[in-house]
């Protein structure tokens, strides 16, 4: 690893988390381009850090953009054109590193969970405002992304990867969303885009984590519902009965009756929740848990590896009196050998064209 003098002497850290929590280990390391490298593990890590590591320019051009007439956001981030695209067999920058191989993302020869600064940031704590936009509103897009690597084996997915890395996947969110709202970001989300067919690039297990500058517009709206009245925790044993796909002792995995793709699929604590950071001891075994078995129901149900987008969906800043925790899962198929296309006039209203009712969604995918 291309590292700084005082990036040698890593710090191992003890997280035990929430009030209950088991006990997880986090070594940090820094690159000579500034970006961080987190190591999550069940021990403490020993191993060697191996230099040649890829090293990225940091660019802080990226910035954002008022709509007027949807009045909302977009950030503009033309570095990351240039991000890999699909790179060749032994070209993996999510990888372990190897003492006699090319360089990767990660300084070290095995890992359970690596979490490290994206090189194509959409967000950075050090954007700048840019020189001139015209006469719309604009502001710097500072913020945060992470790229979070599930494993060292670039064979897997959030189904196979077993129920304690799962685990230690959810805590790993839990300290990184932690750090990030501590960091000032108003919203902070965990997901995870799994298959080309969503605009994968690295098919190495993994996922993201995005901390926004601003709230997004449907968060937003969800926050303004939750503090309006509208609650998971009362609507769960009620009105939600009957769109169960599996459920544990604190979580449920159901399809809202409202779902707007086929065979979506909400992740709930049954106590209210506001963020990921509230779960502790048997909701963070039980949040793993059903993550697993979600991704596990859509491969055996849809007869592949399912594409699919999912999204941690936290409070905002500000919404935690009231705000629900999920985990939301959206398949990009509408049956088996179907896909699910995103059609012109849903792109354009809002208003989605569901093929599946929902409760025939959560039937099937609970006979899978």
């Amino acid at each position: 690893m291309t590292v700084t003098e005082k990036s040698e002497k890593t710090q191992q850290r003890i997280y035990p988390i929430g009030r209950s929590g088991p006990t997880i280990y986090r070594r940090d390391l820094q690159k000579m381009d500034g970006r961080r490298v987190r190591a999550y593990g069940w021990a403490p890590q020993a191993q060697s850090v191996l230099r040649g590591d890829l090293n990225h320019v940091q660019r802080s051009g990226a910035h954002l953009r008022w709509h007027p007439l949807r009045e909302e956001w977009s950030v503009y981030a033309a570095h990351r054109q240039h991000r890999p695209n699909l790179p060749k067999t032994g070209a993996d920058p999510l990888a372990p590193m190897r003492s006699d191989g090319d360089g990767t993302e990660i300084p070290l020869e095995d890992f359970e969970i690596v979490v490290f600064d994206n090189g194509f940031p959409s967000f950075s704590f050090e954007a700048e405002m840019p020189a001139a936009v015209g006469a719309y509103e604009a502001a710097p897009a500072r913020g945060h992304c992470e790229v979070v690597v599930y494993q060292a084996s670039a064979e897997g997915s959030l189904a196979t990867i077993g129920k304690k890395r799962r685990e230690l996947l959810v805590l790993t969110w839990i300290d990184r969303c932690r750090e990030l709202h501590a960091a000032g970001c108003k919203f902070v989300m965990p997901f995870e885009n799994r298959g080309e067919e969503v605009g994968v690039t690295l098919h190495h297990p993994h996922g993201q984590i995005y901390g926004f500058p601003v709230v997004p517009a449907p968060q937003a709206t969800m926050a303004r519902a939750f503090a309006n009245g509208f609650s998971l925790e009362k609507a769960l044993p009620t009105q939600w009965q009957g769109y169960s796909v599996a459920e544990s002792p604190t979580m449920a995995a159901l399809v809202p009756p409202f779902a707007r793709f086929p065979y979506e699929v909400w992740i709930v604590p049954i106590r209210r929740r506001a963020s990921i950071v509230e779960l502790y001891g048997e909701e963070v075994r039980d949040f793993a848990d059903l993550l697993g078995k979600v991704a596990t129901r859509y491969d055996e149900f849809f007869g592949l590896a399912c594409p699919y987008m999912m999204t941690i969906q936290n409070a905002p800043a500000g919404s935690e009196d009231s705000f629900h925790l999920t985990a939301q899962f959206y398949p990009l198929l509408r049956g088996p050998g179907k896909r699910k296309y995103m059609a012109s006039v849903e792109n354009a209203t809002g208003v989605f064209t569901v093929d599946v009712l929902p409760e025939t969604m959560a039937k099937e995918l609970r006979s899978a």
